[in-house]
Parts: structure tokens; sequence; C-alpha cells
């Protein structure tokens, strides 16, 4: 029998951690172990983890025996692949965190058109394994993502989106460790209220270590992207306004109003430029695009021009986001339309005068396939929802503050024509313990379905620190 700690009848932390040693194949990692600092930092430099345990988890196994030591030692639990949406307690805690980027492996069945991924996989190995079978995902823009946090959270990509849904639309099945330490498959036959949840309500029900999901026969596209100056961004808002209304569901778009660092991997022209970046993914052939995009090559003078025909393998060049890790905040704003009013107090909040210290403000085009429900239907919150705004700056320390502040004043300047609704995986981190936000967002029905699956999954709240549902 171990030793207890007297004050609290839990098993002595000590014993407990060496018995976890034993047990796990990975890393098991406290605060004085020199690789401690780098198993616990992700991909947003501003939010590192700071928990009593880390575990860096290589087998299902490994995440049985963290959730067991961690209900032992009455310790929440997180869990993070590439950490590019962190939701984690301000400074150090009495918390576990299990990273689960080891945990990467991928099978393509090409006869079944699907892929089964582990808990730690990232979209840019699940995209060229099936590529290699003339078959691609439902990827998001940023091959590093990982596949299970962006799928939980829904997930809207670049080209696929509009003609197929939510990536979360297309799961066949998932395994997660439950709060209990206990491994279950969930399918929409062997409990669909779970499924139902599982597919847009993050993390909170359990840690899924793996997915299945379905790929579609897609092997080439035309996009890319178009660089205008940032001082042409009203002229060319009007033009692209009014070309949504030409696209069917095959074509994807979104703009951004960038301000570009003194990268040297960046083209001379876009270097430390101040510019609006109007991205497209179109699944027809490069003939029929070139035509589509007429309208906006004359919208005003294009500084750079990358539309092209491509491999599925490069979808990552629509939007070009960064991938080196940097301490990152952001916020998102749903919005219901994006009238001329709009355009213009989006103008006025990020043109050269508007003292906007933001790195990208974009506006997503939504609608198609994401606005139906799929066969098997999901908890995802946006459906139905035409427009999104995701806006993030770059900064640390005391610079990090008016980013913050700025990124407060864009969310108010947008709020005459927000929505209620929101995409799950642009949720700030700070928003993430509101109560009363998850509520907002879920809105009064769904949000009461998904905390009676949580009372029943997770009644102590073991799987917390994410955009959290309470438990009803």
């Amino acid at each position: 029998m171990n030793p207890s700690d007297s004050t609290t009848g839990r098993p002595d932390r000590s014993h407990a951690l060496s018995a976890l040693r034993n047990a796990v194949s990975g890393a098991v990692l406290t605060p004085d172990d020199p690789s401690y600092e780098a198993e616990c930092t992700g991909h947003n430099l501003l939010h590192v983890a700071r928990p009593a345990v880390v575990v860096g988890a290589v087998a299902v196994e490994d995440v049985v025996a963290a959730v067991r030591f961690a209900r032992s030692q009455d310790m929440p639990v997180a869990v993070r692949n590439a950490g590019h949406q962190t939701v984690l307690p301000e400074g150090p805690g009495e918390w576990l965190l299990i990273t689960t980027g080891r945990m990467d492996d991928v099978r393509v069945d090409p006869h079944a058109r699907t892929a089964t991924v582990g808990a730690g996989a990232r979209w840019r190995k699940v995209v060229d394994a099936s590529a290699k079978h003339g078959l691609a995902p439902l990827a998001g823009s940023a091959p590093g993502v990982g596949v299970l946090g962006y799928t939980l959270g829904g997930g809207i990509g670049p080209l696929l989106s509009r003609s197929h849904g939510y990536a979360a639309d297309h799961v066949r099945r998932m395994d997660m460790v439950t709060a209990d330490g206990e491994v279950l498959r969930v399918t929409p036959q062997s409990d669909p209220e779970l499924f139902w949840a599982m597919l847009g309500c993050k993390g909170n029900f359990g840690v899924v270590v793996s997915m299945e999901f379905s790929l579609f026969p897609v092997t080439r596209f035309y996009g890319g992207g178009l660089y205008f100056r940032g001082e042409d961004t009203a002229q060319v808002l009007a033009v692209w306004r009014q070309w949504l209304t030409t696209l069917d569901e095959d074509t994807t778009t979104s703009v951004a109003v960038q301000r570009l660092p003194e990268a040297p991997d960046l083209p001379d022209v876009l270097r430390g430029s101040f510019v609006l970046h109007v991205r497209v993914g179109h699944q027809g052939p490069a003939s029929r695009g070139e035509v589509l995009v007429a309208p906006l090559r004359r919208a005003a003078v294009c500084l750079l021009d990358t539309l092209a025909e491509r491999p599925v393998t490069e979808v990552g060049e629509i939007h070009v986001d960064p991938v080196r890790p940097a301490p990152v905040s952001g916020t998102s704003v749903g919005l219901r339309e994006f009238s001329a009013a709009t355009a213009e107090a989006f103008t006025a909040l990020t043109d050269a005068d508007s003292g906007c210290p933001l790195a990208s403000v974009e506006i997503r085009a939504l609608g198609g396939a994401l606005d139906r429900q799929p066969p098997v239907p999901n908890a995802v919150p946006s459906r139905g929802l035409p427009f999104v705004s995701f806006a993030f700056g770059v900064a640390e320390g005391e610079r990090a503050e008016p980013v913050q502040k700025y990124l407060a004043a864009y969310a108010e300047g947008m709020s005459p024509w927000a929505d209620r609704r929101d995409i799950v995986n642009f949720l700030s981190p700070e928003s993430a313990f509101d109560e009363a936000e998850m509520r907002r967002v879920f809105g009064e029905e769904r949000y009461t379905r998904l905390a009676a699956v949580k009372r029943r999954l997770d009644p102590g709240n073991v799987f917390r620190l994410n955009h959290n549902v309470l438990p009803g």
C-alpha cells in the first residue's frame, strides 16, 4: 500500500509519480526536469503551460495512466498537440497536461476512402498520405494544425468546406479515454448523444486518442491569393462583396488585412508591407478559375498574384498561415452580414490611420454545405453563420497589452453586425472559463443538452481546461 498525504487522504505525490513513470512508455516530467519547458511549449508562446505534471504520451495506455493518476491526485487534465488554440490557467498550477504529438500515426484506406489518425496527427501528414491515393481530407488552412482539436471544434478549411461542410460532419468513429480512465469507442450507433456532443464541443468529455473520417476524391485545385495595397482595401472589398454573390459551392474565399513582418522568407514586395490578401480556393479546372477570378484581378493594382493550378498537397498556399511559434492574441466575431456598412466599418478599423497594431484581420465567407445539417447531426454551433471575422496580433510582455486592447476595440466596432454564433476553434482562451460566453456561443438549448452529456461522462469536470461546458 502506498503512503497517503495525511491532509488529503490521497496517495503521496512522490509515490504516485513513481508508479506513473513505471506505467508510462513516454515522458513524465515535473518543473524540475530539464525537458519540462520544451514539452510544455506549444505554437502560441503567449500561453505556455505550467502544469504540476506533464505526460508526453506515446500510446493509448499512457493516456489511460495519466488520467487515472490525475484522478487519484484530484487534478484537472488538459490535452495539447500543436497548441494553436491553447486554453490554460495562468501561471503554475495543480493540474496535469497530456501532450499527444508523438501519437501521430495515419492510416489511409483508399477503398473505404477513410483515414484513421492518432491523437497527435497534424494535417500535413494526413494530406500527404491521402494524396498518394488521389484523395483529400477536409483539412484546415494551416497544415501544421492538429487534426483532432480542429475537427472536434468543427473545422472549416480554405478549399472543400463550402462543398462538403465541416470536418466534424464526416467523422465515422472516435476512440476516447474517459474521466474514469476507461477506453471507449464512440460511433453514431453505440452512443448517438455522446457522438453528437463530442463533435463541436472540443475536448469536454475525454481524451480522443483515435479518429476515423471520410476522404474525398480531390487531387488538384485552382487557388492561391491576390495581394493588394492596404490603401486599396475599400475598393477591392466592394468588388469582392459583389463577386461573392456569383459563387457556387465549389469556391471558397476570404480576405485579410495584414501588416506583414520584415521576414526574409517573404517575397520582397510583401516584406514589411500593409496589404489586403484576397484568398481563393476553387475545385474546378484552371481555365474556369481564370475566368472566375477576373473581376478580382481588375479590382486594383495587384502587388503579387499567386493564383494557379496546384496539387491538393499545396492547400496551405491559399492562406499562407504563419508556421513559426509566436506569442499570439486573437479574437473572433461571427457576422450575420458583410454589407457595405460592415465593410466600411471594417476598413476604418484596419486602415493605415486606425492605429491598428494587429498582424491580420480576416473575413471568411462561409455558407454552402456549412449551413446544412449532416446526415449524422453534431453539436457544431455555427451552422448558418454567413461570415466570421478572426483577428490576431503578435506581441508579448508589455507590448501585448495594446494588441489585446485593440482586439477588444475591433470586436466592439464590429458588434452592430455580430451574430451570437461563432466558430469554436476561433474563440479566444480568455473566453474559455466564462459560462455565459459558452451559453452564448452554443445557445441555451444546445448548451443544456451538452451539459447533460457532460454530467454523464465527466460529472467531476476533470476535463475543464478547455472551452468548458459545466456538468448539468
